[in-house]
C-alpha cells in the first residue's frame, strides 16, 4: 500500500512540463523562453528547440565570465530558460508519460492504456518523435544543464553553515537537499551508459556511485538495508545507484530463497525507508530500463564476440535469461507496491540507449531544476568591501 504523501517530495514528481518551469523566469529579459514552450511534433521543431536551448547556454556561459555584472538571480533565470526550451522536445514530459501505472489512465499513441511492464515494448520511443542524432544531441546539451545544477545544489550542501536563510515553514532546509537516482534493469540494459553518458560533464566531487552485487559476508551479517545507509548521498550530493535495495526483494522471489512475510516485510521497510528519505530532503528517481528478450541476446553475443567485452559476461546471465518471465513478473508486482508519491517507478524502453539516456537525463534535469536552489550567500564573517579591499591592495 501507497505511503501518505510527502509533502516537500510531492511536487518534484509531478509532470514538470516546459510551461511549468518557465513560469519560474517569464521575465522579459530571459530570451526566447515564451516561444519555446509548446512541446515539439516535428523533427523541425526538435531541431528549432536543441537551436535555442543552445542558444540559452551560450548566454549563460557569457553570464559566468569574468567581469560579469549577471546576477545570481539573473544566470538561474537563464538556466531555467534554456532548460524550458530543452523540456519542449517532448510531446509529453516523460516524468508523466513514463511513470509506473497499472489504471488505463497514460495517454499513449494507441489511446489511455496503463503503462506497466506487459504494456511497454523495448524497442518504442515514447513521447519523443525525433531521431537517434536528436537524442544524442539532446544528452550533450542537457548534461551541460546538469553540471550546472549540480554546482548549485553541492554549494547549497557544502556552505550550509554560512546560509543565513530559512526555510518556508513546513518546507525542507535547501542545504538538505540531495538526490537518489536509483538505476534497475536486466543485464545488458544500459545502466552503466547511462551514468557515463549522463553524468558525462557533472563534477566528481558532488556524485557518489555504487553498484550493489551480491551481498559480502560481512553485509549479510546485518539488516539488508544497512549496506544501502552507507551510501546514501550527503546533503548538496547526488548519489546513483546500480542496483539498489530492490535486488533483496526480487532475486529472493524469484530464487525462492526467503519467506513470503520476509517479503511483505521488506516491502514495508523499503516504503518507510523512501518516505523518511524524501522527507528528510532528498529526492528519489527510480528508473527500471526495459530491454527486451531479443535486444539482451543481441548484447551478450556481441559481448562474447569482443575480447575487450567478454570480461562482463557470466554463466548467471544465462541462468537469469532462462528466468525472464518470473523476473517480469516479480518486478510488475514490486513497481505496484512501491511506486509511491514520494518514490514513484518510471518503466522506460531501452532497446534504443539514445532514448533511455535522453529520458534520464530529462528526469534528473527537471528535478534538479524543480529543486528551486539559490545561489548561497558569503559566510557571515566575511566583509565583501574589506576582502575586494585587501587583494586590490596587494
Amino acid at each position: 500500500m501507497e505511503q501518505p504523501d510527502c509533502m516537500q517530495s510531492r511536487r518534484f514528481h509531478q509532470a514538470l512540463s516546459a510551461s511549468t518551469l518557465v513560469s519560474m523566469v517569464k521575465d522579459d529579459d530571459v530570451h526566447d523562453a515564451n516561444d519555446g514552450v509548446r512541446p515539439a511534433t516535428t523533427p523541425r521543431d526538435i531541431d528549432k528547440a536543441l537551436d535555442r536551448a543552445e542558444k540559452g547556454l551560450t548566454r549563460l556561459d557569457a553570464m559566468h565570465e569574468v567581469g560579469s555584472h549577471a546576477s545570481g538571480h539573473e544566470r538561474l533565470k537563464q538556466a531555467a530558460a534554456s532548460s524550458a526550451l530543452l523540456s519542449s522536445v517532448w510531446r509529453q514530459p516523460p516524468a508523466q508519460r513514463l511513470r509506473f501505472n497499472p489504471l488505463p489512465t497514460t495517454e499513449t499513441t494507441h489511446g489511455l492504456m496503463p503503462w506497466t511492464l506487459r504494456t511497454v515494448h523495448g524497442d518504442e520511443t515514447p513521447a519523443f518523435h525525433g531521431d537517434k542524432r536528436d537524442g544524442l544531441r539532446f544528452v550533450d546539451i542537457s548534461s551541460t544543464e546538469i553540471s550546472l545544477y549540480q554546482q548549485l545544489l553541492y554549494a547549497n550542501g557544502a556552505r550550509s553553515a554560512t546560509s543565513t536563510s530559512a526555510a518556508e515553514e513546513g518546507a525542507v532546509d535547501p542545504s538538505n537537499r540531495c538526490i537518489l537516482l536509483v538505476l534497475q534493469g536486466m543485464d545488458s540494459s544500459g545502466k552503466g551508459g547511462i551514468v557515463k553518458h549522463v553524468f558525462r560533464q557533472g563534477n566528481p566531487m558532488g556524485i557518489h556511485y555504487h553498484g550493489f552485487g551480491a551481498p559480502s559476508e560481512e553485509e549479510l551479517a546485518h539488516d539488508f538495508l544497512w549496506r544501502i545507509r552507507r551510501e546514501l548521498p550527503k546533503p548538496g550530493w547526488i548519489a546513483i545507484f546500480d542496483r539498489s535495495h530492490y535486488e533483496d526483494v526480487v532475486m529472493p522471489q524469484v530464487w525462492d530463497t526467503a519467506s513470503q512475510e520476509t517479503i511483505r516485510e521488506r516491502y514495508e521497510r523499503i516504503n518507510a525507508f523512501e518516505a523518511d528519505l524524501a522527507h528528510s530532503g532528498c529526492v528519489i528517481i527510480k528508473i527500471f530500463l526495459t530491454i527486451s528478450k531479443d535486444e539482451q541476446r543481441r548484447h551478450f553475443l556481441a559481448r562474447l564476440e569482443d575480447p575487450t567485452k567478454r570480461w562482463k559476461f557470466a554463466m548467471s546471465d544465462l541462468e537469469a535469461r532462462d528466468r525472464w518471465e518470473d523476473y517480469m513478473a516479480v518486478w510488475q508486482r514490486t513497481f505496484g507496491l512501491t511506486s509511491t508519491s514520494a518514490a514513484p517507478w518510471y518503466v522506460i524502453p531501452a532497446d534504443n540507449r539514445w532514448y533511455s539516456r535522453a529520458v534520464v537525463s530529462e528526469l534528473l534535469r527537471t528535478t534538479l531544476a524543480g529543486l528551486q536552489l539559490q545561489w548561497p550567500p558569503l559566510a557571515a564573517d566575511v566583509d565583501l568591501d574589506e576582502a575586494k579591499r585587501r587583494l586590490r591592495a596587494e
